[in-house]
């Protein structure tokens, strides 16, 4: 693997997608503005970059996982970012959702120093990226995706090619809505089962079996009847994913009922919980309302690899 990588923003996510590049044989540089982020990569392997600036100088392709479009404005487009250090010929690749027109603002601004953009957002969850299996999600040039389709298998278990820049993006934020929206409806469905006095442990399970199954009921209804609620996402970044929903929605006229009560109620759940809770914990919400706790054993408190 001669493709020099560097990978900028090691968080719950990022760290794990670097960490399946680095055992895939990729040379990798690393960045993140707490170094205890990066801590196991360099003990694997990893070489520190030090700064933004000089992890692109040193990478023929930087990729960024970051929090927010101010904060992938700052690191690709501010002083001493990513595309003032990659030199000409090389690709930045954003992993982060993000909005369609701020990857499309930042790709002009980088063809005209000849560097060549690809967004990748994921999805799956984090325990699916700890195990390389998330599924990856590229919109871009078909040939520069070509040119990097070892390292996208390197850190998913199924990867998608969208079609031009802006696309990928457009998909991922749907993904996010539905789960969001399946997360809300997840809550009230164990609540009524709870109520009605059925066994929850049983209800969950009687749910997977059936038509209402969702992959957000398998995964994060395991994390609500454990009570740990840690899914590491937070409700910031649910109001982000669903704030984009509702700018697509008012772009393209399609009115968004579901997706617009769902971003009440996380708009409700910041406000009780804070922005750094785990998004899991809007159907605290619905458990405080009630005044009734879901609540069941023989859950994990965090969820495993695959």
């Amino acid at each position: 693997m001669t493709l020099r990588i560097g990978y900028i923003g090691l968080g719950a996510l990022g760290r794990h997608l670097a960490g399946s590049l680095l055992k895939a044989g990729f040379p990798l540089t690393v960045y993140d503005i707490d170094r205890s982020c990066a801590a196991e990569l360099e003990k694997a392997g990893a070489t520190w970059g030090g700064s933004v600036l000089e992890t692109a100088r040193s990478s023929d392709t930087v990729i960024t996982c970051l929090p927010s479009p101010e904060a992938v404005d700052t690191v690709v487009g501010g002083e001493r970012g990513v595309l003032e250090g990659l030199a000409p010929g090389g690709t930045w690749i954003e992993m982060s959702t993000n909005d369609a027109h701020n990857i499309q603002l930042l790709a002009a601004r980088g063809a005209e120093r000849g560097i060549e953009t690809l967004e990748s957002p994921v999805t799956g969850g984090v325990h699916r990226a700890a195990a390389g299996m998330i599924t990856v999600l590229v919109g871009g040039s078909r040939d520069v995706y070509e040119k990097h389709r070892p390292a996208f298998e390197a850190m998913g278990g199924k990867v998608f090619y969208v079609g031009e820049l802006g696309k990928a993006s457009v998909i991922k934020v749907i993904t996010n809505m539905l789960a969001f929206i399946h997360l809300v409806a997840d809550g009230e469905a164990l609540m009524l089962a709870k109520q009605g006095g059925v066994d929850l442990g049983l209800a969950w399970e009687i749910i997977k079996a059936s038509s209402g199954n969702s992959f957000v009921h398998e995964t994060e209804g395991q994390l609500i009847l454990n009570g740990s609620y840690n899914i590491n996402f937070t409700m910031d970044l649910a109001r982000k994913d669903l704030h984009f929903a509702h700018m697509m929605g008012r772009e393209w006229g399609v009115p968004l009922d579901l997706a617009s009560v769902t971003e009440q109620t996380f708009a409700r759940g910041r406000a009780t919980y804070g922005g750094d809770a785990q998004s899991t914990m809007i159907v605290k919400l619905l458990e405080d309302a009630v005044g009734v706790d879901l609540r069941a054993p023989g859950f994990p408190d965090e969820l495993q690899p695959e």
